[in-house]
């Protein structure tokens, strides 16, 4: 795989896909940013400390948030601006900085993501609870979180406590009209059927 920390000095390739959140945009190219499976969600330009790409696209007045996975960036908008104008200009900084070999991240956030993704499966919780967790994680992982990034945003597990699995939803995700919708019609299901503990899922990172 290509170094996550600084892309690849290299022709690249970028095209335009629409979300299903009206304010979102998906920019998919033709070069890994990131590990399959991993990913990071910056709402704001405090959050983007360890990303000198995310911090220069908040650098444009009109972005709100930067989504990054292995192989596109989905960008937010203000809600107050149509993407005709937008698109071509964010198209052509994202092939510049990444031809450029332009630093995707200072640190790695891979390992530090697995850590994170460990503790929260075990942390405290009981050994059936950690089990109960760790077929949602895989369920997740296997089965949901292919469609979402599909969508341009992610779905992380948070904690599994009582039957309420809380999950975090990101990128386009957020302020998503339909992610209500897809949550409780589609995610709960799936989770009620295959593991039958569960009896809720609930969100966070849905901001409409």
């Amino acid at each position: 795989m290509a170094d996550t920390l600084t892309s690849p000095a290299a022709p690249v390739s970028i095209y335009a896909e629409a979300s299903p959140n009206p304010e979102s945009m998906k920019f998919v190219l033709n070069t890994q940013l990131l590990s399959d499976g991993v990913s990071v969600d910056y709402p704001n330009l405090e959050a983007a400390a360890n990303s000198p790409l995310a911090q220069e696209l908040f650098n444009f007045d009109y972005v709100s948030r930067v989504f990054i996975a292995a192989n596109f960036v989905t960008i937010t908008k203000a809600s107050d601006l149509t993407w005709t104008h937008l698109i071509p200009e964010l198209r052509t900084f994202l092939k510049s900085y990444v031809e450029a070999g332009g630093p995707i991240f200072t640190v790695d956030p891979v390992a530090e993501q697995k850590a994170a993704h460990e503790a929260v499966a075990t942390g405290d919780a009981s050994e059936q609870d950690q089990q109960i967790s760790q077929k949602v994680i895989d369920l997740l992982e296997n089965y949901v979180r292919p469609a979402v990034e599909q969508d341009g945003g992610n779905i992380t597990f948070r904690s599994y406590n009582k039957g309420v699995v809380t999950v975090n939803l990101q990128g386009s995700c957020s302020g998503c009209p339909s992610a209500t919708v897809t949550l409780k019609s589609g995610i709960e299901n799936l989770l009620k059927r295959m593991v039958p503990e569960v009896t809720e899922v609930v969100a966070e990172g849905i901001t409409v």
